[in-house]
């Protein structure tokens, strides 16, 4: 299988290690789980990490951008092959817009299949870190949420007490 990497980040082949940086963050930013809610976006991310841990590395781009050629080169001859029905021309069209998996196609490049295979576990370990950080932090919020709760009612307790002094002294002195 094949993952265009460069549609997933939305980036042209030909940008740069700083175009690349932030078309990751701005991807990371969209389709992070807290501007998702109720969404599952785990396996958004890790597509998102797992192209971007590919493209930022120089050699395993290099090497990238070669598979991603011959890739193309298949592309382009399985295209002209289809041109006899244009309605399923059309169709490929309009479904390579929203596709980035190409299943169809092998990686011929061992070194860099073993990398894509291992920035695919990275990027799944980074989407479950992400979210057992997530649940920590919503763990220490709610506990900040409770004791400040509980210093709030304990502070407006005080100061009922302290006001039925006042005004049980002041009647007691008229």
């Amino acid at each position: 299988m094949f993952n265009d990497y460069y549609k997933i980040l939305e980036v042209d082949p030909s940008a740069t290690q700083e175009e690349i940086k932030s078309a990751f963050k701005k991807q990371a930013i969209k389709w992070h789980p807290d501007r998702n809610i109720g969404v599952d976006t785990t396996k958004r991310m890790q597509e998102i990490n797992e192209a971007y841990l590919i493209l930022k590395d120089i050699e395993a781009r290099e090497r990238y951008n070669r598979e991603y050629q011959r890739f193309k080169q298949y592309q382009r001859q399985n295209e002209q092959s289809d041109q006899q029905e244009q309605k399923q021309s059309e169709k490929r069209e309009k479904q390579k817009e929203k596709t980035y998996k190409y299943a169809d196609y092998n990686v011929k490049d061992d070194i860099l299949k073993k990398w894509m295979d291992n920035a695919k576990k990275q990027a799944v370990d980074l989407a479950k870190q992400t979210i057992e950080d997530f649940k920590g932090m919503v763990a220490v919020g709610a506990k900040a949420a409770v004791k400040g709760a509980r210093n709030v009612i304990v502070f407006y307790i005080i100061i009922g007490l302290i006001a039925t002094l006042i005004l049980g002294i002041s009647k007691s002195c008229t």
